[in-house]
């Protein structure tokens, strides 16, 4: 008897997505954003190594998730820049004898992006959470995964914002 339901399922729904007209949100955003793309991160001279981790998870995203070439700034159709301004760690959590065991990262990042047709500004604050042993500090290695994990999520909404601006030039 499953394995009718799954003979009827599995077409029905790939039926209903095709059907739909249901595009992925990357299919927009490829819209707005080049095939050549150029990243720039202003680096912080308080915290360089951040800035660098930013880059490299905008690159790295732009290649896996967009299909994208990071190329030169001469080269580029498509510009991407970001900054950082605040990073804070919150504590979440706290067990019985009052020490932290979960915090939350939001970091402060400045998006813009410019082609030949549009020119965006966002300020987006992307948040990660993680748990830490009880009595102890926020290592080093931690510090800078929750820093990356939270620059992706900003990223990715980033991309979302752009998908939608997206969607709205295939609608002119």
């Amino acid at each position: 008897m499953k394995v009718y339901i799954k003979i009827l399922i599995v077409p029905s729904i790939l039926v209903l997505l095709t059907a739909c007209g249901y595009r992925p949100s990357a299919h927009y955003a490829k819209r707005i954003i080049s095939e050549k793309v150029y990243t720039q991160v202003n680096v912080s001279l308080s915290d360089p190594e951040n800035s660098v981790l930013i880059k490299d998870a905008l690159n790295r995203a732009l290649q896996t998730r967009l299909k994208r070439v990071v190329t030169r700034k001469k080269d580029a159709k498509s510009k991407i820049g970001l900054s950082y301004g605040d990073i804070r760690f919150i504590p979440l959590q706290y067990d019985r004898n009052g020490y932290v065991i979960f915090y939350q990262t939001a970091i402060s990042l400045a998006f813009t992006f410019e082609n030949s047709s549009v020119k965006e500004r966002r300020d987006i604050i992307g948040h990660y959470e993680f748990p830490i042993r009880p009595s102890a500090i926020i290592s080093n290695d931690l510090r800078l995964k929750a820093i990356e994990k939270g620059s992706l999520k900003a990223l990715d909404e980033f991309i979302s914002y752009l998908s939608v601006k997206g969607v709205f030039l295939d609608e002119k």
